[in-house]
């Protein structure tokens, strides 16, 4: 029907589309933003006016909310939080109907991110695809009203679009970074020999193929190398692990003691990146049949030196690369940052004040044996003594010591270090580990001299160290005269101070605390720390690691019970009854004091089977 009445309602409908897809098909106004932050009462009226002024004529410049973010304002009721840009975009999610998304670099697979749209197709939108499945597509955003492609992509991809809004800086970010990284992934593999590494023990051999070994040199993998280690530098990350597999390679990050699978890559590009890094560390890059050892020294994105320690492994599918990170300012730390109690630095001081003798810190791999010997040296080296160590390998150069490695192609090893270092007229010799019984016999004959010997073993807590001596050879005469004492430790993870929560101790709290301070009998907390999760930590509740402690000071009536068959169990009750607390002892102090969880604690300590009466 042409009536003028439904001409006007059919026109009317036009405009309402047009007005409805102006509305949708803009970016966002600073405007706006500051209206509603106004109507929901986070932002004072005067302020929002000052800025309004301060912006006209720069409107379209910058997105509105890194402007308002670069105010610095705070909420106007309490906790008054600061509105930085993280607090805004969660904000504006929440008032336009959208999900926010904080974007995690490691949890996105950059390499998938090219196969979705284009770069310019992607930078000319603000979009940035960060997950995606069967029948759905994630994709990020800074600007919520630009939505013109989003049918348009579905149409094509034959999947549902689910936006997400992220944080402007963060997308314009990831945006270059991505699409540059998954270019030079792609180049790589296009490069490389896509039948898998030679020294592969199940080589799959394609005809036809071009066999030609991707260059180590090539810039893609140069800045897939690069790329690695900013971000691993970004997370804190104390190792980064490269593993092949039969057809992809895996990368992951030690994050707080604990393994985070970030990446897969191609093989051949793994491969590669292998040969890049290798031969950065000054290795034998034709030869993967037999493990080697290497060190780069490198910058981190601020500009600080730091050291990563290079071990390569033959695996089933190649290569195994693992990269321990040294930043000199975790490996050489204050004992309070470390986590000693007031008793145990009493003590500890107390032992390395000894002119002579043989101090032991004992605890597995990846304990932090070596960041309190280091620290510990480096309070002790003074222009006044002479410092010497004997490590395998030298896991970071220090100045002020006099440090050697184990060379055992040269047949030097600990026992023959130490036979050199006593040559060298020191005041303190720090052996690497005590493995064999020459190496103990040299440690004990140096402290038979007049010198300080500072080393580490392998065994599970402080008594057992007598006992794993003794299983070397060692005689209890000779261990009575010469060790001072024996320090096992662990490293636990510390709580978020961002997100952290209190909370009164639950049946099922208390019941672990029992369980975990038996049997001391200590007194319950009223409430414990448990771990949230937040941008700041990336949401594992947890930031950073913490040491706890079990001290053993040889008293006259340990060293009694020291014989030809010493018994551990008797060497620990009567250090016990002396005040030795045990490693779970040491961490329930922690957590009653809020550093760490009771879970944490249960996880890291080994249990205390025994009564104490």
């Amino acid at each position: 029907m042409n009536t003028p009445h439904a001409r006007a309602a059919h026109a009317s409908d036009r405009k309402q589309e047009r007005e409805h897809k102006q509305e949708r098909e803009r970016k966002l106004e600073l405007g706006e933003i500051l209206n509603w932050l106004e109507a929901d009462g986070m932002v004072s009226a005067e302020n929002a006016q000052e800025l309004r002024k301060a912006r006209q004529g720069h409107s379209g410049e910058q997105n509105p909310l890194i402007v308002v973010a670069e105010q610095k304002w705070r909420t106007l009721t309490p906790p008054y939080k600061l509105l930085h840009l993280e607090a805004l975009t969660e904000w504006l999610a929440a008032r336009v109907g959208l999900d926010y998304l904080h974007i995690d670099p490691l949890k996105v697979d950059f390499s998938g991110v090219a196969d979705v749209v284009s770069s310019a197709y992607a930078a000319r939108l603000c979009i940035l695809p960060v997950g995606m499945d069967a029948h759905e597509l994630t994709i990020a955003t800074s600007e919520p009203f630009l939505r013109e492609w989003e049918k348009e992509l579905s149409l094509i991809l034959k999947k549902r679009i689910r936006r997400v809004l992220a944080n402007p800086v963060d997308v314009s970010r990831y945006l270059v970074e991505f699409f540059n990284l998954a270019k030079s992934v792609k180049k790589a593999e296009q490069q490389g020999n896509e039948s898998g590494s030679l020294s592969s023990f199940e080589q799959l051999v394609e005809l036809g193929r071009n066999n030609q070994q991707l260059d180590a040199n090539d810039h893609h993998v140069v800045r897939i190398v690069d790329f690695l280690w900013q971000y691993a530098f970004d997370q804190r990350a104390s190792d980064i692990h490269i593993e092949p597999r039969r057809d992809i390679g895996i990368v992951r990050f030690r994050i707080d003691g604990v393994l985070h699978q970030v990446y897969q890559i191609p093989a051949v590009v793994m491969t590669a990146m292998t040969s890049r890094i290798k031969l950065l560390g000054r290795m034998d890059v034709i030869e993967k049949r037999r493990p080697q050892d290497g060190r780069i020294k490198t910058r981190m994105p601020n500009g600080d030196e730091v050291e990563l320690r290079l071990s390569t492994l033959p695996t089933a599918f190649g290569e195994k690369l693992v990269m321990r990170i040294f930043d000199p300012e975790v490996l050489v730390r204050d004992f309070k940052q470390l986590g000693f109690s007031s008793a145990d630095l009493a003590n500890w001081n107390t032992m390395t004040a000894r002119p002579n003798g043989i101090i032991l810190v004992t605890g597995p791999t990846g304990s932090g044996k070596t960041t309190t010997l280091y620290s510990t040296l480096r309070q002790l080296a003074t222009p006044e003594v002479n410092v010497c160590t004997i490590e395998d390998p030298i896991e970071m150069v220090e100045p002020a010591f006099n440090q050697m490695q184990v060379q055992h192609v040269l047949d030097t090893g600990f026992a023959e270090g130490v036979r050199a270092l006593m040559r060298q007229d020191p005041d303190i010799i720090m052996i690497g580990e005590i493995r064999d019984l020459e190496t103990a016999e040299m440690a004990i004959q140096a402290a038979l001299t007049g010198h300080l010997v500072l080393s580490t073993l392998h065994t599970n807590d402080a008594p057992s160290a007598i006992t794993r001596l003794q299983d070397l050879g060692v005689p209890g005469y000779l261990i009575n005269a010469t060790l001072l004492g024996i320090m096992a430790q662990r490293l636990v993870r510390t709580l978020c101070p961002h997100c952290k929560k209190a909370t009164p101790l639950s049946e099922v709290d208390r019941a672990v605390w029992k369980n975990l301070v038996a049997p001391w009998k200590s007194q319950e907390p009223t409430r414990i720390f448990h771990p949230v999760g937040c941008l700041e930590c990336r949401m594992t509740g947890f930031a950073g690691r913490i040491g706890i402690y079990e001290l053993l000071m040889m008293t006259q009536k340990v060293k009694k019970l020291i014989g030809e068959e010493t018994v551990a169990a008797e060497v620990r009750e009567q250090a016990y009854h002396e005040g030795m607390l045990a490693l779970r002892i040491s961490g329930a102090q922690k957590v009653a004091l809020g550093v760490t969880s009771l879970e944490e604690i249960v996880r890291v300590a080994p249990p205390v089977d025994m009564e104490i009466n």
